[in-house]
């Protein structure tokens, strides 16, 4: 067997040439945003508080750099990554038209689901039931919940990307101890092009990944999660089956806050507002770097959560995950609790978040 050492040494140049071909194409991206008429125009709406006009050409950049980098690597790739590469690039498209024209929300969900099912024909989709149904339905859910998720968690400069690094990470260790190289592989460049990114958006950032951008990260690590097979390293399914849902916990967390707050609130669900995670961080009191640094950090630990489980017996393993099932259910009440917003949203701001004392 192939030391584990040896295999991520293997993985590395992967990385290398996805973030240099990221760094290099971000400026290119950014001259021709406005041709494309993706820029991002402050005020254009309430919950746009940036202060200059800001290209939104993420998603071009990371869909270029992880070409390139097959390109130029030129690792092994299978009928299952080109399917994930193609997919990603469709959401690229869509998600540019989005930015583009401000499509209708079942627009949106139209172009997810035509991904989602590029995937499901090519054969990567969930088998956790033993009813067909349920597994596409279950698959369609994941695509489509991650993707929107991932739309839904950049709220902030640097956030998405920055979660969306730590899950290729940990995705790229995952399916290295599952025997999974080729997975490896696409993880690898995934977080060698955020990276690349990463650079451009950070705080204060010179690049929005715009909905293009956000829809390929939760397109790819939907894909990722469900494509990770765990039977290679001889891990039962009892503590392998929420890996993805650990390593993906914080944008599922954001998304189900968002959904619980705004159907409470009786909103749009799908209208942009400011009662995410991160602005009811910085609402309890931190600032705003340390607000996405918290963000990220929870990240990490779940992610190795996720791997501690997968050593664990099957009772063990469960248990770790209902208990962090109740603790994120819990965090949900308390920050809708301590939280007050304006209910009628025709006549306040997205800015009006308060805190109760």
């Amino acid at each position: 067997m192939v030391p584990v050492v040896t295999q991520l040494a293997d993985l590395f140049p992967m990385i290398l040439v996805a973030s240099v071909c990221a760094l290099v194409c971000s400026p290119l991206a950014r001259r021709f945003a406005a041709r494309l008429g993706l820029v991002d125009v402050p005020g254009s709406a309430p919950h746009k508080t940036h202060r200059d006009p800001t290209a939104q050409t993420g998603g071009l950049v990371l869909i270029a750099a992880l070409w390139l980098a097959y390109g130029i690597a030129r690792p092994q790739i299978d009928r299952q990554v080109l399917a994930i590469l193609i997919g990603a690039t469709w959401m690229m498209i869509w998600g540019a038209l989005d930015d583009r024209f401000d499509m209708a929300p079942y627009l949106k969900i139209g172009g997810q689901l035509l991904a989602a099912a590029l995937l499901i024909a090519l054969g990567i989709q969930v088998h956790v039931t033993r009813n067909a149904g349920a597994d596409l339905a279950i698959t369609v859910l994941w695509v489509v919940g991650m993707v929107n998720a991932f739309n839904l968690v950049d709220s902030k400069d640097g956030l998405a990307i920055g979660l969306a690094s730590v899950a290729a990470a940990f995705f790229m260790l995952v399916t290295i101890d599952s025997g999974q190289p080729v997975l490896s592989s696409l993880s690898a460049g995934l977080l060698g092009a955020c990276l690349g990114v990463f650079f451009f958006n950070t705080s204060p950032a010179f690049l929005f990944l715009g909905d293009s951008g956000a829809q390929v990260l939760g397109f790819v690590l939907s894909a990722l999660g469900i494509a990770y097979v765990p039977a290679g390293a001889g891990l039962p399914q009892g503590v392998s089956w929420f890996t993805p849902i650990l390593v993906l916990g914080v944008p599922i967390f954001d998304t189900t806050l968002v959904v619980v707050s705004r159907i409470r609130r009786r909103r749009p669900i799908y209208r942009a507002d400011r009662d995410h995670t991160y602005h009811r961080l910085v609402g309890l009191g931190l600032d705003s770097n340390r607000s996405v640094l918290a963000m990220h950090l929870a990240s990490v630990m779940l992610g190795l959560l996720a791997f501690m489980a997968l050593g664990a017996s099957v009772l063990l393993a469960n248990s770790i995950f209902v208990v962090l099932l109740l603790v994120g259910a819990v965090a949900i009440v308390l920050l809708e609790k301590h939280f007050d917003f304006e209910k009628d949203s025709a006549e306040s701001s997205p800015d009006e978040l308060k805190v109760r004392s």
